[in-house]
């Protein structure tokens, strides 16, 4: 990591693992001020590290991805992480009765139309009715059986 002062010793990433792990968990303020007391030394220093410790752990990260997606043979620039995610620049005319939505949604409805193109893909059919719909049915027949028994033995 880049250090700006060259009289200082390089940063070390070496963390504790108490505060390793809190920096894992993104407890950065306890961690720097935890590392801080623990070893006697600033924030700034502290903040260094932990930042050094951080790098460190994402490029492992980002080296173990790339192992994986060559050996599934997915292209390297699928897993850029620098990117932002390419939004259409140009202004939408504005449609009465059209909700826009954001980048979550538009994310999730991806997800959908992705997850809807592989089923189709395989062959699966979606059910008339789905499995929460049968299960609702299933506790009304019940309750209405349990109504009748108690209305015929008390009523």
């Amino acid at each position: 990591m880049f250090n700006s002062d060259s009289n200082s010793k390089p940063v070390s990433a070496k963390l504790p693992k108490s505060i390793g792990m809190m920096v894992e968990k993104g407890n950065l303020a306890m961690a720097i001020k935890t590392l801080a007391q623990d070893e006697n030394i600033s924030m700034d220093a502290a903040k260094l590290r932990i930042d050094a410790y951080e790098t460190e752990i994402k490029n492992k990260q980002h080296q173990n991805l790339t192992t994986i997606a060559n050996k599934q043979g997915i292209p390297n620039e699928a897993l850029s992480f620098d990117r932002e995610p390419e939004v259409e620049t140009q202004p939408e005319t504005l449609v009465k009765h059209r909700v826009k939505t954001t980048q979550s949604e538009q994310g999730f409805k991806s997800l959908q139309r992705g997850v809807d193109s592989k089923l189709d893909d395989i062959g699966y059919k979606k059910p008339l009715v789905p499995y929460w719909a049968k299960r609702l049915l299933v506790i009304a027949a019940i309750m209405a059986g349990m109504f009748w028994i108690l209305w015929r033995v008390f009523g």
